[in-house]
């Protein structure tokens, strides 16, 4: 039942979706906890965050296109935050707004979880805030031939150099070994949600095929990765990663393997 006492938390993103809302709340109700969870897509980010500080919101997930712009309006950057430049989570202790990431531990689980080779060749399309954690990911895991591509030159040419990458304005006549799309192409609800990041003739070339879009989990190009065959990753995957990580740095509990798979099955049967 709602009630007065129950602790808040929320996410804010241009286009809310309920996996983290029914991860959370799965996990509250398993773990007998007096919080709940809810998504918003606010009109006003600065107000937003002024009212997880005013009041008293004790945690708040940042999603595209957000990861960046929110850095000016907190109080402190963890080190998994300011590493890259990128926020996905908020913490408040007391008024006090503590900024970090958890993308970033994510991708580099998947990364050694589906043992991709580090001989791989890479091409990352996007230059946001969460191309900077997967491209970190991609870099700390000891992946050196990559290629990011962006239409915007200063973002993605500033990224690429600041991991030792290749920039490229479009992805025309490349292929590689990994393909991994951190656009909002293939996002429910966008204009592009029925257009591939990637090429056919790209998926076709690839043995992995990743996209970090978590809704919905089966997008075009991972639907046209399982269809070549290939090893794909999805972004639902990426979202229970990083959705335990927020749950712990909210909380202080770890649920267990079994309430995590739960709480998955919970969220991808929606």
């Amino acid at each position: 039942m709602l009630n007065k006492d129950m602790t808040l938390c929320i996410s804010l993103s241009a286009r809310p979706s309920n996996n983290g809302t029914r991860f959370h709340n799965f996990l509250y109700e398993a773990l007998g906890l007096n919080w709940i969870y809810k998504a918003f897509a606010p009109t006003d980010l600065a107000q937003a965050i002024a009212g997880v500080r005013g009041l008293g919101i004790r945690g708040c997930a940042i999603s595209m296109p957000y990861k960046e712009d929110v850095i000016a309006l907190v109080d402190r950057m963890d080190p998994s935050a300011t590493a890259i430049d990128s926020v996905n989570t908020i913490v408040n202790d007391g008024g006090v707004l503590t900024a970090y990431n958890t993308d970033y531990s994510a991708i580099a689980q998947l990364i050694q979880r589906n043992g991709l080779d580090t001989a791989s060749s890479v091409l990352l399309r996007g230059s946001g805030g969460m191309a900077k954690a997967t491209a970190a990911a991609f870099r700390d895991a000891g992946f050196s031939d990559v290629t990011l591509i962006a239409r915007n030159e200063q973002n993605g040419r500033a990224l690429a150099d600041l991991y030792g990458f290749r920039w490229l304005p479009d992805a025309e006549g490349e292929t590689a070994d990994v393909i991994v799309n951190i656009t909002p192409i293939g996002m429910a609800g966008g204009v592009d949600e029925h257009a591939l990041s990637f090429t056919e003739e790209q998926v076709a070339a690839a043995s992995v095929v990743f996209d970090v879009v978590a809704l919905p989990a089966e997008t075009p190009l991972i639907r046209a990765g399982r269809a070549a065959g290939k090893t794909v990753i999805t972004g639902a995957e990426v979202a229970t990663l990083q959705a335990l990580e927020q749950f712990v740095l909210y909380t202080g509990i770890r649920p267990s393997a079994e309430q995590v798979r739960a709480a998955e099955e919970f969220m991808r049967a929606q």
